[in-house]
């Protein structure tokens, strides 16, 4: 075997043992063999170019395009063109996945099921990562940068997994890249080629990329330091990356630590995944209860509190956790005079239902579930610790139901003032009209629950807003001021901006994530659907606590103490769903999506529809992959052209005219030489290092079927040459620049069109870019190891005259 052909099955195994890493991260381990077979037909295509031979850029390039086929053949052959070529149907369903991928990603905890966006995702981002490897150990021949894209694919695995991975499969990346190193030591080339070693520790060509040293480089000693770096960084990297809970990211959940009970809850923001389920084609069950309660249309079941606006987002603060108590602690703010209820609530989440945050009627009091859940007392949540999600759970919840009269809310004294300086809290980014539309709609009202109850009825009935799930989603200022003067929107947009507004009014706020209370089924049996999502803002009122407001049209229902007039309650009241007149979330189609889209925006489509309206939908490409798809074609039009611009650049600086001194003249000589044999070497004569320029010139003679003034031309520059390197007292030589265009038009003239076409787009001499990339990442390594070194030795001078 080659040792050309070992390195490439080399760096095939280290790919693949690095991404072993995301096995864990799905379900179903189907993907890896799928990308390992796409990886090892890469392979055998850049073998089989760089056998034939290919350019190493071209090399690259024919990697790319088979790579792109393979994807397309697998994700979206069907709207390719012959399969394999991506047209736009093909494009636009990379798209569709991609995009899907996304949310899944963001919806499911680890491990998540293989989906054909996550499919695409693992398998194309390894085929990538293969590639890359494959170009810099085996095309480039430099196997210590090759630990960079390893690197990444092992820590974005890491990451992903909860900021850590097995010792398994850290040992298996990291033989991986070691045995492509030793690979490396056996076929590594002794040192980097220039046009003449000459004496001296370092020279700078008029070209501006080649370098040289008397000495030649060492590789493997860069790879060594290279790879310890990167392993270094591999331990590292996962330890510090975010792990974004409720989704994929961050499935370990947010407890961690033993059970002492400490531990954070990290900052969380469930608007995408409330976004997607709401546009759920098919409204599938996640939930399943009984209850004792008697108004069940007041049994919303709330995941989690986001109690920070920073103008961007709404989301919930970074707090400690603990373990869960029994029972739990009163309600805040809530006093003893206010009427309360107290319900017993059995629920079950369905197995495919996997989220860290439990969904609890608010407030609970008492929680029987698992040991592997955490309390976070300021939100009343319960959090999975230690990879536990809801799937599959079935647990009893306690809870109160509060009914405040409209005279105790009235009547609330003001918030103590840390709660008032938490909770009104808004950004200077916020723009004042919000602040002046808050003001301007509650004008009439003389204290904070009429203030609040006005807002509510402002967005529900009175403002002229209308559930439209069409709308472009935001969280942000932005959205905000869109959705007050456009007056359309969905849940979020309702909660959010009652939240903001009443936070400018000094009412503390924030918004609670969670469902609605579903439907109604035999058996005195409550099903909750993906469809029933939702947000509502909660105000705080001392001496009632956090209180529950519903500003949506038609979503969920308006709390008893906001209405004008409440009727009484009893077991005929319509607005409690009854046993048997709603339907079931299930797995077949909704019967409300035969309602006309402007029906369904007016909420003109009868109960079912009221309780679980479609999310926003967008029947083009998101704009994220408009912009990506225009970035890809831009790129994939621009990225053929860069070796015809570098060798265009080049052959300026080289042939453009330089200073007036001995030195400068040395400089613009032996820059003519480098231009001259550069371009023998892009049609095809390949530079021999090791001959003087005399025996260059007549090799470039010969084997470019010079005569003539092109081959006169080529003796004088050699001659000029010999004059800088070996004369005591160089003379300057005049003429150089027409010498060399002379040389360039004859060995153009004696080559054929493809030559002279693969010279101008994928010139040979290009591979010096890659080179000089190598050289750097030698110096800059070398750099910080001496560095390193200085400092290291400094401290310990320091450490000896403080212990001295």
């Amino acid at each position: 075997m080659s040792g050309q052909v070992r390195m490439t099955w080399c760096a095939l195994a280290a790919t693949l043992m690095a991404s072993g890493a995301m096995i864990p991260l799905v379900t179903e381990a189907g993907w890896f063999f799928q990308a390992a077979l796409l990886v090892a037909v890469q392979a055998a295509v850049g073998t089989l170019a760089r056998r034939v031979p290919l350019a190493r850029t071209l090399t690259v390039a024919v990697q790319l395009v088979v790579s792109m086929g393979l994807l397309t053949l697998l994700f979206a052959g069907d709207q390719a063109v012959l399969g394999v070529l991506p047209g736009p149907d093909a494009v636009g369903e990379f798209g569709r996945l991609l995009t899907s991928g996304t949310a899944d990603v963001n919806r499911y905890a680890i491990p998540a099921p293989a989906s054909e966006g996550i499919r695409l995702m693992l398998v194309g981002g390894v085929l990538f990562i293969g590639l890359a490897v494959d170009a810099l150990a085996v095309t480039f021949r430099s196997a210590a940068p090759a630990g960079l894209p390893l690197l990444a694919l092992y820590s974005v695995a890491a990451g992903l997994s909860g900021g850590g991975a097995s010792w398994m499969w850290f040992l298996l990346a990291a033989s991986g890249y070691l045995l492509l190193l030793l690979a490396e030591g056996r076929d590594r080339i002794s040192q980097w080629g220039r046009v003449f070693g000459g004496a001296g520790p370092r020279r700078q060509s008029a070209g501006g990329l080649e370098r040289g040293s008397g000495s030649p480089l060492a590789p493997l000693r860069t790879g060594r330091r290279i790879g310890i770096f990167t392993l270094g960084i591999a331990l590292a990297v996962p330890a510090v990356l975010p792990a974004l809970d409720g989704g994929l990211i961050g499935g370990s959940g947010p407890g961690r630590g033993g059970g002492g009970g400490g531990g954070t809850i990290s900052a969380v923001n469930p608007v995408v995944s409330l976004q997607d389920s709401l546009n759920q084609p098919v409204d599938r069950e996640v939930l399943r209860y009984r209850t004792t309660a008697q108004q069940t249309q007041d049994m919303y079941l709330r995941l989690v509190a986001l109690d920070q606006f920073d103008g961007t987002a709404w989301k919930s603060s970074e707090r400690k956790v603990r373990d869960v108590p029994d029972p739990f602690p009163r309600p805040a703010g809530l006093g003893q005079d206010v009427p309360t209820t107290e319900v017993s609530t059995n629920i079950r989440a369905a197995d495919s239902y996997a989220q860290i945050w439990l969904p609890l009627p608010f407030p609970a009091t008492q929680v029987n579930v698992g040991k592997r859940w955490r309390f976070e007392p300021e939100g009343r949540t319960l959090v999975g610790d230690q990879g536990q999600t809801t799937s599959g759970v079935e647990y009893n919840v306690r809870s109160l139901a509060v009914q405040p009269t409209k005279e105790q809310l009235a009547a609330a004294p003001p918030p103590p003032a840390d709660v008032r300086r938490e909770y009104t809290r808004v950004p200077e980014s916020l723009p004042p009209v919000v602040e002046r539309t808050a003001r301007q709609v509650t004008s009439r009202a003389t204290n904070d629950y009429e203030r609040a109850r006005t807002l509510q009825n402002w967005f529900a009935s009175e403002g002229g807003f209308s559930y439209d799930t069409q709308v472009q989603s935001g969280t942000g200022t932005t959205a905000i001021v869109r959705f007050l003067e456009r007056k359309e929107g969905f849940c979020i947009h309702f909660a959010f901006s009652m939240a903001a507004m009443a936070r400018t009014l000094n009412i503390p706020a924030r918004v609670a994530v969670g469902f609605t209370p579903g439907a109604a089924k035999s058996g005195d049996t409550m099903s909750v659907g993906l469809r029933d999502a939702h947000a509502w803002p909660e105000l705080y009122f001392e001496g009632l606590g956090w209180t529950r407001f519903e500003p949506t049209p038609t979503r969920g229902t308006a709390p008893e103490y906001t209405r004008e007039d409440v009727p009484a309650a009893n077991p005929s009241d319509p607005s409690r769903p009854s046993p048997g007149t709603a339907g079931e979330p299930s797995a077949a189609p909704d019967p409300a999506d035969t309602c006309p889209a402007e029906a369904r925006r007016m909420g003109e489509c009868g109960r079912d529809d009221q309780a679980a309206p479609a999310g926003p939908t967008d029947t083009g490409l998101p704009t994220g992959t408009v912009v990506g798809i225009a970035l890809g074609v831009a790129a994939a039009l621009l990225l053929p052209m860069l070796p015809l611009l570098w060798r265009t650049r080049v052959r300026a600086r080289r042939l453009g005219s330089g200073g007036r001194s001995p030195t400068d003249a040395a400089a613009r000589t032996l820059a003519a030489w480098r231009e001259i044999t550069d371009s023998a070497w892009d049609l095809g004569i390949q530079p021999d290092e090791s001959q003087t320029p005399r025996r260059t010139a007549a090799r470039i003679v010969r084997l470019g079927a010079l005569d003539g003034g092109p081959a006169e031309a080529v003796h004088r520059a050699a001659g000029a040459v010999e004059q800088v390197l070996y004369a005591p007292q160089p003379r300057p030589t005049s003429g150089l620049v027409d010498d060399v265009h002379r040389v360039r038009a004859g060995l153009g003239a004696g080559a054929d069109r493809r030559a002279r076409l693969r010279a101008l787009l994928l010139p040979r001499s290009a591979a010096r870019v890659a080179w000089e990339v190598a050289a750097r990442l030698s110096a800059s390594s070398a750099a910080w190891s001496r560095r390193w070194n200085g400092w290291s030795a400094a401290l310990r001078r320091r450490t000896a005259r403080q212990r001295g």
